[in-house]
């Protein structure tokens, strides 16, 4: 039984990185343009973690865990909430959630040339095509101009950039890194320890912090669902995922996720959606495929048959 219930629980944790991320986008808009980023942000992890430690207590399960397992935690904290989370909410600010999505769809194309630098792994053939399809799309995603011309708006494109990296880095990281084997204490260690440095930035920023009774009803709402939900639910599977499958699959969540932003983006906020755009989605979504297939690149194999 124990081979179908782990079949099971990838597919649901799929589901949860698919759909339930692609929400994240909406939701840390909807609370970034009335809330401080990294304070969002923080108080998001932050509570996510003390939550999941509760749970766990409650459950009997334990939460100790060895120095190297914390030092550990500490840092795929920051590589994936502190920095790869915290600055995509302050990029929000300045880009719609769709967009934002869009140019996190290229992650599997950063993964793929981190691991060609960092671990030697060559790359096939089909997956040049989809590196090559990636930075096309990129290309015509950036460099409509009125999305250029919003405020802020290139550097925004930049910092998003630069979370991927941090992203992708962090998942070969835990990949490799000794991490508590229970994936739900692991998450709880990585959202508290990211919550507390994203805390610390806020402070270093100068953010004004607010209390949620004078936060709108609509903020309120964002931030339980991205507690609940897109924190403890969503990154618990993520985390699970990592270990259970690898890198490139579980960054295969980057077909559904823009698809999920886009149009709750603009069924909720009035986001356009542009052709180019759209094409954009299209070439990269295709690159990502492209990267991730197991299928070989076979050329004019007609000829290499033997006549008869």
């Amino acid at each position: 039984m124990s081979q179908p219930k782990s079949k099971l629980l990838i597919v649901l944790a799929f589901f949860s990185i698919y759909v339930i991320w692609g929400s994240t986008y909406l939701l840390n808009k909807i609370a970034v343009m009335e809330l401080p980023p990294f304070m969002l942000a923080s108080i998001r992890f932050t509570v996510a973690g003390i939550l999941i430690f509760g749970i766990a207590k409650t459950m009997g399960i334990s939460i100790k865990i060895t120095k190297k397992q914390l030092l550990n935690t500490m840092v795929a904290g920051f590589l994936f909430l502190t920095f790869g989370n915290g600055v995509v909410v302050w990029a929000l600010k300045y880009v719609d959630s769709g967009f934002a999505a869009l140019e996190i769809s290229a992650q599997p194309l950063v993964i793929l040339i981190l691991m060609r630098i960092l671990q030697g792994k060559k790359i096939q053939p089909m997956s040049l095509i989809g590196v090559a399809l990636g930075i096309v799309g990129i290309y015509l995603l950036v460099s409509q101009k009125q999305i250029i011309a919003q405020e802020n708006s290139i550097l925004g494109m930049i910092m998003i950039f630069a979370c991927m990296l941090s992203w992708a880095y962090g998942s070969l990281f835990v990949g490799k890194a000794d991490l508590p084997n229970n994936y739900f204490i692991n998450t709880g260690y990585q959202m508290f320890t990211g919550g507390i440095m994203l805390f610390i930035a806020s402070l270093a920023f100068g953010e004004r912090w607010s209390t949620p009774n004078v936060w709108s009803l609509d903020v309120q709402i964002s931030m339980v669902l991205l507690i609940l939900f897109g924190s403890i639910v969503a990154f618990t599977s993520f985390n699970y995922l990592l270990k259970a499958v690898s890198p490139e699959k579980v960054a295969t969540s980057t077909y559904v996720n823009p698809i999920v932003a886009l149009f709750l983006g603009w069924y909720f906020l009035d986001e356009a959606i542009t052709v180019q755009s759209v094409l954009a989605a299209v070439i990269l979504l295709t690159g990502v495929y492209f990267i991730n297939t197991k299928k070989k690149l076979v050329l004019f194999s007609r000829f290499n048959r033997k006549q008869v």
